[in-house]
């Protein structure tokens, strides 16, 4: 199908194709298999889902396209950036922690024409036959290094054998995978876009490495005269551990710097929440296992902090990828104890970072994130809840943040200093004749 590149950019709000999409799209279009390296935050998504668009058939019965991902929080990413392209064809995503038969029903009411899925439930759709494996011409890998790792092998095999009829393979990354397992059908001769050279990384001129010496193996004291030294630019902490990310946001709330954690061990509605509120400006302080380093659509953040020191280059690429996108500026801090040395993938000339005297103290984010307990299935939208928060609430436009409107409930970020004035105004106030429950979001 031959579409309309100009309304779908007019639709994202994208004046033009960067020259790496633009390549992808040429490349793309040819209908060979296409492996492409660019560095985090380039814009691979449009990139490849351009291409896959084009290569979809109007009117066809069946899933044409599967995309893999490694995480869910990227499955919905995609998934918004190709409802927003306004194409036409339907799209749906599967990941683990919901019911699979609830998909199911989607499936079968939907018709989707693309799937978006991690591997493990994208097998137990196909298992259970779910969907027709026939249909599926074209395959995407997204972050293929991550998805090849071991522990996905297993899974990834199973998937991409269970579809026989694939025509065109994507495989995309910010980092080079070693070896490409055989299984995904492409290999050395497949041809390969890689973005990667030093000169062409966005972030290499606009990212400043800092090494903070933490004088204690415990870093817990360091971090938190970084995160008072930083202020409320939108900062994020990795930690190499589920365990770490819990204690280090424990500790920062107990010494009142307000924070979110993010790991996979959390239950989905919190992961989601806590994104959310670091996404709106209501949370300036988001400490996360490396979940955080791939796919996540964040922006504007300014600093990146390893806690812990990553265990590879791979991982040190991603994390720095989150700051410094595109043109933008960034920091990244390396907190170093006393007993660590730095790693050989971190450049040796990087700057001592210096505490300011005295120290600022923390201070509460600008926004605070209301929880509505209605949403889609309700009849409200955005439009519905700016119109409440102004008129019921008293509040003007600029002490309105981002609105996200889900299936059964919405968030709402609002000026943090009004916060206790529009909770009392709205007390029993009803949004489109509708009576709900408002509150701070946990």
């Amino acid at each position: 199908m031959e579409i309309n590149l100009q309304t779908i950019l007019t639709r994202l709000n994208i004046e033009q194709l960067s020259p790496m999409q633009q390549r992808v799209w040429e490349a793309g279009r040819k209908g060979d298999d296409l492996i492409l390296l660019s560095p985090t935050g380039t814009g691979k998504t449009l990139a490849f889902l351009l291409p896959l668009v084009e290569a979809l058939r109007p009117g066809m019965n069946g899933v044409q396209a599967v995309v893999l991902v490694p995480s869910r929080e990227l499955a919905l990413q995609i998934e918004q950036v190709f409802k927003a392209m306004g194409t036409g064809f339907k799209v749906m995503s599967c990941y683990g922690g919901r019911p699979a038969m609830e998909e199911h029903r989607t499936m079968n009411s939907l018709h989707p024409d693309v799937i978006i899925g991690t591997p493990g439930r994208m097998n137990d759709h196909l298992n259970k036959q779910n969907f027709d494996a026939e249909t599926v011409r074209l395959l995407v890998i997204d972050e293929f290094d991550k998805s090849l790792e071991l522990g996905f092998q297993e899974e990834m095999a199973a998937v991409i054998g269970a579809l026989p009829r694939l025509k065109q393979r994507f495989l995309l990354s910010a980092t080079d995978a070693e070896e490409i397992p055989r299984f995904t059908g492409v290999d050395r001769r497949t041809r390969k876009l890689n973005f990667l050279t030093d000169e062409e990384t966005p972030a290499a001129a606009s990212l400043q490495v800092y090494c903070v010496p933490s004088p204690i193996k415990d870093k817990l004291e360091t971090l938190y005269r970084l995160v008072c030294s930083v202020g409320n630019e939108p900062t994020l902490v990795f930690c190499n551990y589920r365990e770490s990310v819990d204690r280090v946001g424990k500790y920062l709330h107990s010494m009142k710097v307000y924070c979110e954690t993010f790991h996979g061990g959390m239950e989905q509605e919190d992961r989601e929440r806590a994104l959310y509120k670091f996404r709106n400006g209501s949370c300036h302080i988001f400490i996360s296992t490396d979940l955080a380093a791939r796919g996540l659509d964040i922006p504007e953040i300014k600093n990146v902090v390893h806690y812990h020191l990553p265990a590879a280059e791979d991982g040190y690429i991603h994390r720095n990828g989150r700051t410094a996108r595109w043109d933008a500026e960034g920091k990244a801090y390396l907190i170093l104890g006393p007993e660590e040395t730095m790693p050989d993938f971190v450049p040796a000339d990087i700057e001592t970072f210096v505490f300011p005297e005295p120290l600022p103290q923390p201070e509460l984010p600008e926004f605070l994130t209301l929880y509505i307990g209605k949403g889609k299935k309700d009849k409200i939208n955005k439009v519905d809840i700016v119109g409440f928060l102004s008129k019921k609430g008293g509040l003007n436009r600029e002490e309105i943040g981002r609105v996200d409107v889900k299936d059964h409930y919405a968030f709402a970020a609002i000026s943090r200093k009004k916060a206790r004035q529009v909770l009392a105004l709205i007390r029993n106030e009803k949004i489109k004749g509708v009576k709900t429950l408002i509150e701070p979001a946990k």
